[in-house]
């Protein structure tokens, strides 16, 4: 079943390649899974503090445009990894929203990617040229201004995506196959699912909706029941029905878009650190049967040439072993600790890397065979496609 963008012309996403660079790697996924408590209908949302449907809508439609880009033969979402709709020279649809009284208007990176003009129209039908303050295809976001009197901005509030729960109550708005400021409401289906970013790198702690989010929806928000945005839709799981929705959606957690964005309107780009090396996690029954020094970390299969991992000697694995249908490359260096902290899965240790800056240092704890080592990796930059 593919990942597919949604958006006009939405992509799907093949799930191959990985780097701890922010790159998939198979195995080593960790999805938590939360059984929602009972409640009432997804589109009922309970009194209280929470506000009903409509309430939000009224509140934060206004806030949200739809963006048209128009670009080269290689622009949009036709330059997306294994796009079954190649649109050549054509015209891109997706979503946005506003987010401050200067005009910043979040959509996703791979509606306007290559685009060559783009124009946002908001809810008086007005259309107005925007310019791109800056790009991030590793998570797929983007930052477009536009020119217009603050007064006629309704800018929406960012929530916290840390706090979201299985089974909170969500609306999404946006522009599903050109149909303007379309609702749809529905519940958080499961946390921390991870999605291929256009350039292949992983989007990491992503929100799975059953909201209805079809082409079109894309850099649309993803409303809490206080309408605050909690993500920006980004894609969907078609399966074998063809493009549109079944009711599983994908959205950018909204703290990894505050951090982003913040760095958008600052510098107009993103630059996202990187320790160098494909890794997978170790699983029990692998640390049982190979008889692994330890019972948990990230086994170093790959080293890229001339990383921080490279120029500190991290040692990748060489044998190709099969357990329990996974693959691994053992006689590489076991990575247990970084920082400090201790190492369980590779989401972990993409986390920790990611909070640091590029030439920064950090500290690694490692078992190379049966002896514990020390080293210190200054992390480099990530390189543009995890491939």
């Amino acid at each position: 079943m593919g990942l597919v963008a949604a958006a006009v012309g939405g992509a799907a996403l093949a799930l191959g390649g990985a780097a701890l660079l922010g790159g998939f790697d198979g195995g080593s996924t960790t999805v938590r899974e939360l059984v929602a408590q009972p409640s009432a209908s997804p589109a009922v949302f309970k009194s209280g503090k929470q506000l009903s449907i409509r309430e939000i809508y009224e509140r934060r439609a206004p806030g949200v445009v739809q963006v048209t880009s128009t670009g080269s033969s290689s622009s949009g979402e036709g330059s997306f990894p294994s796009n079954p709709f190649p649109l050549p020279g054509s015209t891109a649809l997706g979503s946005g929203f506003v987010i401050d009284k200067g005009g910043h208007v979040v959509t996703n990176y791979h509606v306007v990617q290559g685009a060559r003009t783009v124009q946002v129209s908001f809810s008086s039908n007005e259309s107005v040229q925007a310019r791109i303050v800056g790009s991030d295809p590793s998570t797929d976001l983007a930052v477009l201004q536009v020119s217009v009197p603050s007064r006629a901005l309704t800018a929406l509030p960012l929530g916290n995506s840390d706090r979201v729960q299985v089974g909170d109550s969500v609306v999404a708005i946006g522009n599903p196959f050109g149909l303007n400021r379309s609702a749809s409401a529905g519940i958080v289906s499961a946390l921390q699912r991870q999605i291929a970013a256009p350039n292949r790198y992983a989007i990491d702690h992503v929100i799975q909706t059953d909201a209805a989010i079809n082409h079109g929806n894309s850099g649309g928000p993803l409303l809490d029941a206080q309408g605050e945005v909690i993500g920006v839709n980004a894609q969907i799981e078609t399966g074998s029905s063809g493009d549109g929705n079944v009711g599983i959606g994908f959205a950018i957690p909204v703290n990894t878009v505050r951090d982003v964005v913040a760095q958008l309107i600052r510098t107009g780009k993103v630059e996202h650190p990187a320790l160098g090396i494909r890794g997978q996690a170790i699983s029990g029954q692998l640390a049982r049967v190979f008889r692994l020094p330890v019972a948990h970390g990230v086994l170093v299969e790959a080293v890229l040439d001339g990383s921080g991992a490279d120029e500190a000697g991290l040692r990748a694995g060489s044998t190709r072993v099969m357990v329990a249908g996974d693959s691994y490359l053992l006689g590489g260096d076991i990575i247990v600790a970084a920082g400090g902290v201790e190492i369980r899965s590779l989401d972990r240790l993409r986390d920790l890397i990611a909070a640091k800056e590029p030439g920064d240092r950090i500290e690694l704890r490692i078992y190379r065979g049966e002896e514990a080592k020390t080293l210190t990796v200054e992390l480099g930059r990530q390189p543009a496609t995890s491939e």
